[in-house]
């Protein structure tokens, strides 16, 4: 937390309370909460926002990603399900939705979601980190390795796809896959590898 972001938020404090009413400054407040892991103040200010903006699919997405981190992931569904009525192409909303869907055990619902992001995007790689995840959950390891390539294959320098393909090795007993991976994380995010690194070496 920087002394900037604890001065944004005391300014938006003191503005809410000239204008409580102030949907944009609620929203803003709400998405300093989140970064800050302030869920509950943050679901104050999004459910107010709401009340004012009810056709605003961010405050619902935003809203939703509060859910998640809170682990109510029906609540955090419905929120995305309405964020993606009101804006079909927010396709974070479906990534997440994706996910909430699989973690409820609707795996079919979870797959067309995901498959509907990649219609509108085909380029979107963290979709197909989630189908990766998906098809690896479900023991479809051929699915889930292609997933993961293709993340690979559009954004060779993120983290994350490296991650998820480490996690493909071990889950096949690929311990020479899982180490080149974990050398290649190595230069794209020290954290992340170390982990690996302290668990498998």
């Amino acid at each position: 937390m920087t002394a900037l972001h604890d001065s944004e938020r005391e300014q938006l404090e003191a503005a809410l309370r000239q204008e409580p009413h102030n949907s944009d400054k609620q929203y803003q407040l709400a998405l300093i909460y989140i970064d800050e892991h302030r869920n509950l103040e943050a679901l104050e200010q999004l459910d107010a926002c709401i009340k004012i903006r009810h056709r605003d699919s961010a405050a619902f997405y935003a809203r939703a990603v509060t859910y998640l981190s809170m682990g109510n992931y029906r609540k955090a569904g419905w929120d995305l399900l309405r964020s993606i009525v009101l804006d079909p192409a927010l396709l974070p909303a479906y990534k997440h939705l994706g996910f909430v869907q699989f973690m409820l055990g609707h795996e079919e619902k979870a797959l067309k979601t995901l498959n509907k992001a990649l219609e509108i995007d085909p380029g979107y790689a963290d979709i197909y980190c989630v189908l990766g995840d998906a098809y690896l959950d479900l023991g479809e390891f051929e699915k889930a390795r292609e997933a993961f390539e293709k993340a690979l294959d559009l954004e060779p320098d993120n983290p994350e796809p490296h991650s998820k393909i480490a996690m493909y090795y071990l889950s096949r007993g690929d311990m020479k896959g899982l180490e080149r991976e974990y050398e290649i994380l190595k230069t794209l995010d020290a954290a992340l590898a170390e982990q690996i690194g302290s668990l498998f070496f």
